[in-house]
């Protein structure tokens, strides 16, 4: 933490004496903006009772049109200890948790690793999803090997202008094939248990873009390719324009149904048989969860 590596970003900021990195936070706490039962998953992952998903300040990505943008910047949440984010998974798996979600834990690898070992010491037993932009090194994913059971990992550009464009990261393509060849290598072929959850295995997900309907098929024809049905893919059409795109015109709108159904056919031409789709309206800021820090306190006494 103190010439900090983690993400791809390599800014080798001093967080552990108070430099934020690029990902926006210090190295010293754990800033945590939510952490419920969280139904808007895929099917596999939420389930009937919900997915544990912990919403981690701060981003090594920064998206213009991040959905999560009011932590990605690391403007909410609250600063925890290593032990009460143990704590926090505990109280997940109590209310029924069907897993542990991590969403956006790049920049919190290294605490990530030591709470998820306190928490097993404590009887936690469900699986352990690391829910990432795919923005990831080899090298901090393969400090991850035996700790994460699944890997909910986006794969957003082979478009190396989008990359640049809207997520500062020209990289991003081949940053992202090495990382998922990594996370492939770590969980081999998926593991469903008799109610159709998810124990072990890849999902990788990718958001359609408006005006990006060939960025999109590039990304689904290389991960199957690549990988074939060993990875589901996660096809989403919910991209939800905020507020702030006037410099980005051309994604300042709503993805059509004619798009997405493009998509679709276009994936299912190549054969895919291991894919999640959305029907339906899914373009709304009511899918983008309050970051009100629900969860990362401890419950006062009554």
């Amino acid at each position: 933490m103190s010439n900090c590596t983690i993400c791809p970003r390599d800014c080798r900021a001093d967080r552990e004496n108070g430099r934020r990195g690029f990902c926006g936070v210090t190295g010293k706490t754990i800033k945590c903006a939510r952490a419920a039962l969280h139904m808007w998953e895929e099917p596999c992952i939420s389930g009937d009772a919900g997915s544990g998903a912990v919403f981690f300040s701060g981003c090594p990505l920064r998206c213009v049109y991040c959905q999560n943008r009011d932590i990605a910047g690391a403007e909410r949440g609250i600063d925890i200890t290593e032990e009460r984010l143990a704590e926090i998974f505990l109280e997940l798996a109590g209310k029924g948790a069907a897993n542990i979600n991590l969403v956006t834990p790049t920049h919190y690898t290294p605490q990530i690793i030591r709470a998820v070992e306190m928490a097993r010491k404590s009887g936690l037993t469900i699986p352990l999803v690391y829910n990432c932009s795919g923005y990831e090194k080899v090298d901090t994913l393969k400090l991850l090997e035996g700790v994460v059971d699944i890997y909910l990992t986006d794969f957003k550009y082979m478009d190396v202008e989008a990359a640049e464009r809207y997520s500062h990261a020209p990289d991003y393509p081949e940053v992202a094939k090495a990382a998922l060849q990594e996370m492939v290598r770590q969980i081999g072929e998926p593991v469903f248990d008799e109610a159709g959850m998810m124990k072990k295995g890849v999902i990788v997900r990718h958001l359609l873009l408006p005006n990006h309907l060939k960025n999109a098929k590039g990304v689904v024809q290389y991960v199957y390719e690549a990988y074939g049905d060993t990875v589901y893919l996660s096809l989403m059409n919910q991209y939800t324009p905020l507020p702030g795109l006037e410099r980005w015109p051309e994604i300042n709108r709503r993805v059509t149904k004619r798009e997405y159904g493009r998509l679709l056919d276009y994936t299912l031409s190549l054969g895919v048989e291991n894919a999640f789709i959305q029907e339906g309206e899914t373009a709304k800021e009511s899918f983008i969860p309050a970051f009100d820090c629900e969860g990362v306190l401890p419950e006062k006494p009554v």
